[in-house]
């Protein structure tokens, strides 16, 4: 296991620490150690790959790995990619998903059913990765969860149609449902002024 150096942020640590086992399969939980303990373990990982080439591949790359094993193909590093977000693009990416995950539908702040209960933290997620030849621009970016940002990497979903969400909420509980009204009155209170009055 890698020595940490006093000093040294997560992303440093994780970079010493793939560059000493290259080639070989690594748990997330060891990341999560040897980055210290920090959930963001995820983000510097793609923060490497993407800004710094270095080709960390997981199982969204090969079929051989499971979820949450990652491994560094080599030494060698690939073009790399700048962060080029304007604090604009974001701000206007932000408004336009309401602070949203637009993979899980879950809000900022909410309980995450998927990570412990934890409140969900979101960030500003490319559709089509940079590494695939994605872009920086608003139609390629979104709003994601934690949870769904770190599976999406390097991969493509559209959102679902109106139907899909409305047989998907038909399918729940009437209790469910009713949740589900309350908060598309809270989300819309103007349009729902429309329909109730």
């Amino acid at each position: 296991m890698a020595t940490a150096k006093r000093g040294e942020g997560a992303r440093a640590k994780l970079r010493r620490f793939f560059l000493e086992n290259v080639g070989e399969v690594v748990d997330s939980a060891t990341l999560f150690e040897v980055s210290g303990g920090t959930n963001e373990f995820g983000r510097r990982i793609r923060e490497l790959r993407n800004e710094e080439g270095f080709d960390i591949q997981t199982h969204n790359d090969r079929s051989d790995l499971k979820p949450g094993q990652y491994i560094l193909v080599s030494d060698k590093r690939n073009p790399a990619f700048a962060r080029a977000i304007s604090k604009e693009t974001r701000a206007f990416v932000i408004e336009r998903n309401g602070m949203t995950c637009r993979m899980c539908g879950i809000g900022a702040g909410e309980p995450h059913p998927d990570d412990n209960g934890r409140k969900a933290r979101m960030h500003i997620g490319h559709v089509v990765d940079k590494s695939m030849g994605g872009d920086d621009s608003p139609d390629n970016l979104r709003m994601l969860c934690s949870v769904c940002n770190e599976g999406a990497s390097n991969i493509s979903m559209a959102p679902p149609e109106a139907a899909k969400v409305m047989a998907m909420v038909r399918k729940t509980r009437q209790s469910d449902q009713v949740k589900v009204l309350e908060w598309l009155v809270e989300r819309f209170p103007g349009e729902a002024k429309k329909f109730l009055s």
